[in-house]
C-alpha cells in the first residue's frame, strides 16, 4: 500500500477509487471500500482510496477525530488499496474550486468512482455526483447505511463514545474502537499501589471514551487483556483527557513504544476516593470486571 498526499503523486490510470473522509472507517465507509475492493479485482485494476486529513469539522471548529493520519491508514489496510491519497486538510485547501478538484481525478481515468451519495467537495461544497459522473466509466453512490434504526454517521460514533456508550460506538464501528499513541513517563502512583500503568501520549484533536474501560492493548512484546482509565487528572480538571492503561499479567518496559488500545467494555465513571484503600479495592473490582468482559464468550 502507497501512501500519497496527492491525486497528482498517484502515476495510475484506470483506477477504482473510492473517495471519502473515513473518519473511523466504520460500517457504512466499509461498503464503499468492499465494493471498491470487488470491483479491481473484477476488472484487474488497481484499487485506489481518496481521503482527507483531519476531517473538515475539526479544521473549522472543535470537534475531534475517531482515527489519527497513522490508526485510518491501518484500518485502511485491510481493503488492500495499491494507493492511499491522504490529502492535508486546511482552510487554504478547502478554498479549492471544484473544477480543480475533478481536473486531478480525470487524470486516474478513474475506470470506476464509489462515494456516498452525500458526497460534495470543493469550494463551499459547490461540487456532486453530478460533477463526478463524466469522470468516470461508472459512478457508483452508496446511500447512508442504517443500524438498528440508527444512521451509521461518524458523528454519531463520537457522541456514543462521549456518553461512554462503547458498545454501541463498536457496533456502528463494526470493531472495537482503538486508540493508538506513545507510552510516556507519568507519575508512577499506579506502581506504588500495585496498579502499574502505562500512560499513553495521544493528539489532544483524537475522540476519548471518558470513563474506566475493559480494553485489549496490542503492545510490542504481544496483545494483553486490560483496563484503561481516561479522564482529566484530578488536580488538573481543565486539561485534555489522559489515557492510562494497565495490562493483566504483564511486566516489562513499554516507555517509548507505540500500543494500540482497544475499547471492549465500559466499567463505570471516574469518581473520587476517600483514601488509599477505597482506591486500591476498587481498582481490584475493576479488573475483575474487566476479565468478565473481556472473556470469550462460554468460556
Amino acid at each position: 500500500m502507497r501512501v500519497i498526499d496527492s491525486p497528482d503523486a498517484a502515476a495510475l490510470e484506470g483506477v477504482v477509487l473510492s473517495i471519502g473522509n473515513f473518519d473511523g472507517v466504520h460500517v457504512g465507509h466499509r461498503m464503499l471500500l468492499d465494493r471498491m475492493r470487488e470491483l479491481a479485482d473484477a476488472s484487474g485494476r488497481p484499487a485506489m482510496v481518496l481521503t482527507f486529513f483531519p476531517p473538515a469539522k475539526v479544521v473549522f471548529g472543535h470537534a475531534t477525530f475517531l482515527n489519527s493520519a497513522e490508526e485510518k491508514l491501518d484500518l485502511l489496510q485491510p481493503y488492500r488499496p495499491d494507493v492511499v491519497a491522504m490529502v492535508p486538510f486546511s482552510r487554504e485547501y478547502a478554498r479549492t474550486d471544484k473544477r480543480s478538484f475533478t481536473d486531478q481525478l480525470r487524470v486516474l481515468a478513474p475506470h470506476a468512482i464509489i462515494v456516498g451519495e452525500d458526497f460534495r467537495f470543493g469550494h463551499g461544497r459547490e461540487g456532486g455526483l453530478n460533477d463526478l459522473s463524466p469522470i468516470a466509466q461508472r459512478l457508483e453512490a452508496f446511500g447512508l447505511k442504517t443500524l438498528e434504526g440508527e444512521v451509521v454517521k461518524s458523528s454519531h460514533v463520537r457522541d456514543h463514545l462521549a456518553q461512554g456508550h462503547i458498545v454501541r460506538a463498536n457496533a456502528l464501528l463494526g470493531a472495537p474502537y482503538p486508540v493508538r499513541g506513545t507510552v510516556a513517563h507519568g507519575d508512577a502512583r499506579g506502581a506504588s499501589i500495585g496498579f502499574p500503568t502505562a500512560n499513553v501520549h495521544t493528539d489532544e484533536r483524537k475522540a476519548l471514551p471518558l470513563g474506566v474501560y475493559a480494553v485489549r492493548v496490542e503492545a510490542p512484546q504481544g496483545t494483553f487483556d486490560g483496563m484503561a482509565n481516561v479522564g482529566p487528572r484530578p488536580s488538573f480538571p481543565d486539561e485534555v483527557p489522559s489515557l492510562e492503561v494497565h495490562l493483566f499479567d504483564f511486566d516489562d518496559d513499554l516507555y517509548g513504544t507505540v500500543i494500540t488500545t482497544r475499547f471492549h467494555a465500559f466499567l463505570r465513571a471516574q469518581r473520587r476516593f476517600e483514601g488509599l484503600a477505597d482506591l486500591q479495592a476498587q481498582l481490584a473490582r475493576d479488573a475483575q470486571a474487566a476479565r468478565r468482559a473481556l472473556r470469550p464468550p462460554g468460556a
